[in-house]
């Protein structure tokens, strides 16, 4: 069988979304995943096991960093998950730029090691670049995408705090994890100093504190990315792709590399997929009424750019010129960090899988500053463990005694900061470099420029103010620089718009030159906000999958 109704190329977030909608709904659909299969509790090779089970004791051979070597750059190159990344040697791509591409080729992709951290976008978020005058207003606001928020939260399951701020929509919310008793006190010291104008919030994470059916509640191990046997956490694995299958409408081949989109001229519609198996190297087609481009922000446009270069030179969704333009990531590896004194008698239960949440203030009711757009932080207060250094024991019994107590008390805060759009932020076909399947490569062209450049410097100097308003010691900032692609947030490559002449999608993500397939991950992103983005690519494939199917039923596509 090689028809469908539909067909979702990728299996990652957005497109285990984008399989239970479709489905749900009635749709025979076909999910396309360049990478093996890789099954829920069977295939989590270390979750189960102590640290000292480990062969490497978590460290990666230089076998493996062959293999990974982009992964190999970051702190990602842990034993518990290298297998779980791309093999770069067979994937490679060529940088203009330093880029730092994460990605991970196997069914469920990188929803198995996501951060979870589930955040809203406000109309603030939405409007920001028609405020700003900058780059293309997005071709939605908030109330457009909020019933969609409600709808994949209450599947998804997402715990936070009921908090009432403008720039960080509440939502439906499980019961919230809790902040240590250094956190509480260090929220309600920022709270007051600034006046209620900052806010130190747990992170809204996609952990559940409650049992859902088919799920059981987070266990607190804080092994999350290792892939969770109890489905603790939201992924394709555990949640969509179950009920996606159960309908009895979804076919699911992995080893399958989709290299095209087949354009049909006459009827000026997609009439399918040209896909490559990574296993025999054989092509073979597939044809559908309606196709989901889900294959993550960089390769999706990727697969676009590669479809129809006889009707368009720069392939399908070209025509604006801005296709593989307008590349974002959240840019950080830049906060603060400090010791606090006076909770010695003090520790945690467990291992929560989560940590605090700073909510953007920068350039926000009335606050100006001298660049656009703003920054939250991630962070978490803990007592220091058996790895500190103690100075003044370095051998011996009474060193050891003291190791097997808690260490001294820290925190630190990362910044997560918005990068703009900027056109000529870009990627492109590099028809010189091969990968392993013989197919051109991706180039990166991205970088931070002087707004961004302006914003960390800020970001840190706000965590040092924070951190010593609240009684922190020993307070020290950090800046470890940012390559595109490290914040692991790409986003822009096909972006919305209201105009087919300055965006690739419109605003039901429908590609303009072809109404039939639909691109919902990160490559649809017109500004990138500053706060993490996969809660809204679930919401915006709900929303598109609900309207392509009445598209269908009305035969408009």
């Amino acid at each position: 069988m090689n028809t469908y109704d539909a067909i979702v190329v990728g299996s990652g977030i957005s497109g285990g979304w984008a399989a239970k909608e479709l489905t749900e709904k009635g749709l025979k659909t076909l999910m396309l995943e360049r990478g093996r299969n890789f099954e829920h509790i069977k295939d989590y090779k270390m979750t189960t096991k102590n640290p000292w089970e480990f062969p490497h004791r978590g460290k990666v051979t230089q076998e493996e960093l062959k293999h990974h070597a982009y992964i190999g750059r970051n702190w990602g190159a842990k034993e518990e998950v290298i297998d779980y990344w791309a093999d770069d040697a067979d994937c490679p791509y060529t940088e203009t730029k330093p880029f730092n591409w994460w990605r991970a080729y196997q069914l469920g992709g990188r929803s198995i090691l996501w951060g979870r951290q589930s955040y809203r976008w406000s109309d603030l978020d939405f409007g920001a670049n028609a405020r700003d005058g900058w780059a293309i207003d997005w071709p939605i606001r908030y109330k457009d995408i909020a019933p969609w928020y409600d709808h994949v939260e209450r599947f998804a399951g997402v715990s936070g705090s009921v908090e009432g701020l403008p720039q960080l929509p509440d939502g439906q919310f499980l019961p919230p994890m809790e902040l240590n008793c250094v956190e509480k006190d260090v929220a309600a010291r920022i709270k007051a100093h600034w006046k209620d104008k900052r806010r130190m919030i747990i992170g809204r994470v996609a952990n559940l504190t409650a049992p859902v059916p088919g799920r059981t509640q987070c266990q607190f191990r804080n092994r999350c990315w290792e892939g969770c046997p109890f489905g603790g956490y939201f992924s394709t694995q555990s949640s969509t792709l179950p009920a996606a299958v159960a309908t009895g409408n979804l076919t699911v081949r992995p080893y399958s590399i989709v290299t095209k989109i087949l354009y049909d001229k006459d009827t000026k519609k997609a009439k399918g997929v040209e896909v490559l198996d990574t296993e025999n190297n054989k092509t073979y087609e597939y044809y559908a009424k309606v196709v989901f481009l889900n294959a993550s922000a960089l390769n999706s446009a990727w697969i676009l750019m590669n479809s129809a270069m006889d009707v368009w030179p720069g392939g399908l969704g070209s025509s604006s010129g801005e296709l593989g333009h307008n590349i974002m990531d959240h840019h950080y590896n830049v906060g603060a960090a400090g010791v606090m004194d006076g909770y010695e008698d003090k520790y945690v239960y467990g291992r929560r899988a989560n940590g605090f949440y700073i909510v953007r203030f920068a350039n926000l009711f009335g606050d100006k500053r001298d660049y656009l757009r703003g920054f939250g932080y991630q962070g978490g207060a803990s007592r220091e463990d058996w790895k500190r250094d103690v100075a003044e024991l370095s051998i011996g019994k009474d060193l050891k005694d003291t190791l097997t107590e808690p260490g001294t008390w820290t925190m630190g805060m990362t910044g997560f900061g918005e990068l703009l759009p900027y056109h000529e932020n870009k990627i492109s076909l590099d028809k010189e470099k091969k990968d392993k399947w013989g197919l051109p490569v991706l180039n990166m062209d991205a970088e931070l420029k002087e707004n961004e450049k302006k914003m960390r410097k800020d970001m840190a100097a706000e965590a040092v103010a924070m951190l010593e308003a609240s009684g922190f010691k020993k307070v020290h900032s950090w800046d470890r620089g940012h390559n595109v692609g490290d914040g692991i947030h790409e986003m822009g490559s096909a972006r919305m718009g209201r105009d087919q002449k300055t965006s690739v999608l419109n605003g039901h993500n429908q590609v303009w030159d072809a109404k039939n397939v639909f691109v919902t991950d990160g490559a649809c992103m017109t500004s990138a906000a500053c706060q993490n983005p996969s809660l809204t690519y679930m919401a915006l494939t709900a929303r598109a999958a609900d309207f392509a199917v009445g598209e269908l039923k009305k035969g408009n596509i």
